[in-house]
């Protein structure tokens, strides 16, 4: 996967942070917090696949459009942002080599924890 920084959810998610929308959670809780794919599905049924991409810090150019497999890196739960997901992304994205990824993932972590 060719993942880049999807700079509109990179935006999406500062703003969230920003208006005080976030799950102070711990690292390990965000197997229990992500949405399931049903809860995904209703999300793109219900706003489309932009609003559902503005959820993944990564985005892949070669993925179909209008696929899951176009995006990769969710950081929550489509109401708001999860510390315990931002985490975990930026430990997977550090170990897959998404430098941009990983450092705009520390960069929502630095503001989350500024809050």
């Amino acid at each position: 996967m060719a993942a880049k920084l999807n700079r509109k959810a990179f935006t999406h998610a500062r703003k969230l942070i920003e208006s005080g929308k976030v799950e102070h959670d711990v690292r390990d809780d965000w197997s229990e917090h992500a949405p399931s794919a049903d809860d995904e599905n209703k999300y793109i049924e219900k706003h489309g696949f932009a609003a559902f991409a503005e959820w993944h810090l990564g985005r892949d150019d070669e993925g179909s459009d209008g696929t899951k497999g176009r995006v990769s890196f969710p950081f929550g739960d489509f109401k708001k942002i999860h510390r315990c997901a931002v985490i975990s992304l930026e430990s997977r994205a550090a170990q897959h080599g998404h430098d941009d990824i990983r450092d705009a993932a520390k960069k929502l972590l630095e503001l989350m924890d500024s809050q």
